[in-house]
């Protein structure tokens, strides 16, 4: 019986610990994966969390594009999230957001990139500062120029 009991509590944590999830980015702590920079700003942060649990944090979006870019690995990722530059803070899935270059609209890498969880935010961005939309595809194939 207790050979039981313990086989149960180690399946148990088996697979607890095995929980692929984001995990929530340290603003001012996190280092960029790619570049090494400390991530700091709540608009342009990024993360992508591999099928098997690992979670990598990104100063900017264009950095997490040019990781995937140079890793081809994208089937890999659990989850492609990037912040939704009007709610800072707030990361959204990577493949449903209107990305927006924009020189009015700085960003740590200087790509001056942002993304938006709708495409009518973004646009409205777009008709006030100035600059040019791109869905996900798109935006992948404009940085890896």
């Amino acid at each position: 019986m207790k050979k039981f009991i313990l086989f149960g509590v180690v399946i148990f944590f088996s697979i607890i610990s095995c929980n692929v999830k984001p995990k929530e980015i340290k603003y001012g702590y996190d280092h960029c994966y790619n570049c090494d920079m400390t991530v700091v700003d709540k608009t342009h942060a990024a993360e992508y969390v591999t099928k098997k649990g690992r979670s990598y944090v990104f100063d900017a979006i264009e950095c997490l594009i040019w990781k995937l870019n140079e890793e081809k690995n994208e089937e890999g990722m659990a989850y492609i999230l990037i912040a939704d530059y009007n709610n800072p803070g707030s990361l959204i899935e990577a493949q449903s957001a209107t990305f927006l270059i924009s020189e009015k609209i700085k960003s740590p890498m200087g790509s001056n990139l942002s993304a938006f969880s709708s495409k009518e935010t973004a646009q409205k961005t777009a008709d006030e500062m100035g600059g040019k939309l791109y869905n996900w595809n798109q935006i992948k194939a404009q940085l890896a120029k």
